[in-house]
């Protein structure tokens, strides 16, 4: 793994949503402790600031996917914005904000009775359009309780014949993009996780999967070059945007419902992880999406991430092991 002590204890002199992960992924606490800590996102830190900033009708800035005040010109001249129900929920959910808690449920609840997509009229926890979008609803719905077994129906039969998923699909393509098929996987895995899936879901993320594995998680499949630079450098938050290590620690998550040992197709991108570390043992910020957001949970591009560091060092230990 070489995660020093020090690098460690950097992880853990930070906000309680990446020490209770560093509890759980790379000290092997007891579940107590970590539930412990977990607990705490809630009322303090990032979590806290989070909740802190929900509308009284449980939505965040007024909408499910575009802020209340969004304009077009906005995306084009600043970038896309970051701060309404949709983006909150999955930033809630990486930082391990308890399902089960008040916040959690008031919230969920009130979303489900208040929050419709732009695109469509229709209520948040029925899904969007786009598989991206609904990809992660599906994994916001899943680890909040919600029933999204619907929208699990719609993505495997949105599935394209070379195994992944485009939300460019209902404009024609006909192949898939490692961005959207990584938001859908991650949702098929949350379903799982939650429910058991289903035989349709589980064949689902096998074909996903194996559409990544093909290409060695970066690669066009007909010429062997990188099917974007952009995959090799590491962005965060993810949002909807793709690299390898965010598709590297999907295949750690995924090895815990019991998918067996790590597939050798990996190699090549851990190779490429490892060299990214830095002396010191960290790894470095590349890049943010551009956009409005509530506040950073980094230090800027370019600077040590905690939050890919945590990320890097459990997948791996992962390996490794």
């Amino acid at each position: 793994m070489n995660g020093s002590s020090a690098v460690v204890d950097w992880l853990l002199d930070s906000d309680p949503s990446i020490r209770w992960q560093v509890m759980r992924d790379l000290h092997d606490r007891p579940e107590s402790q970590w539930r412990r800590e977990r607990a705490r996102v809630e009322g303090e830190g990032w979590g806290a600031q989070l909740l802190a900033l929900e509308d009284a009708d449980g939505q965040w800035d007024g909408g499910a996917f575009f802020p209340r005040d969004f304009q077009p010109s906005e995306w084009a001249e600043v970038g896309q914005p970051w701060t309404a129900t949709s983006f909150i929920l999955s930033q809630l959910r990486e930082l391990g904000l308890d399902p089960t808690t008040d916040s959690a449920v008031r919230a969920v609840r009130l979303i489900g009775e208040n929050s419709r997509w732009d695109e469509g009229g229709q209520p948040f926890w029925v899904g969007e359009t786009e598989e991206c979008i609904n990809g992660r609803t599906v994994a916001d719905g899943a680890y909040f309780g919600v029933d999204v077994s619907p929208i699990v129906t719609r993505l495997v039969g949105e599935r394209l014949e070379d195994g992944g998923w485009n939300c460019e699909r209902a404009n024609g393509s006909t192949r898939s993009s490692f961005a959207t098929t990584i938001n859908v996987l991650e949702g098929l895995l949350e379903h799982e996780r939650a429910t058991g899936g289903t035989p349709g879901s589980r064949a689902a993320r096998r074909a996903g999967e194996e559409y990544l594995l093909q290409r060695r998680l970066f690669r066009r499949l007909s010429t062997g070059e990188p099917a974007d630079e952009e995959f090799l450098s590491f962005v965060h938050p993810s949002r909807w945007h793709y690299d390898v290590l965010r598709a590297l620690d999907y295949f750690r998550a995924a090895a815990d419902l019991g998918d067996g040992v790590p597939d050798p197709r990996l190699g090549e991108a851990i190779d490429h992880l490892r060299t990214r570390q830095t002396p010191d043992g960290m790894w470095l910020l590349d890049r943010t999406p551009r956009g409005r957001v509530w506040f950073d949970i980094n230090d800027g591009v370019g600077q040590p991430s905690r939050w890919l560091t945590l990320s890097a060092l459990r997948v791996l230990r992962w390996w490794d092991s």
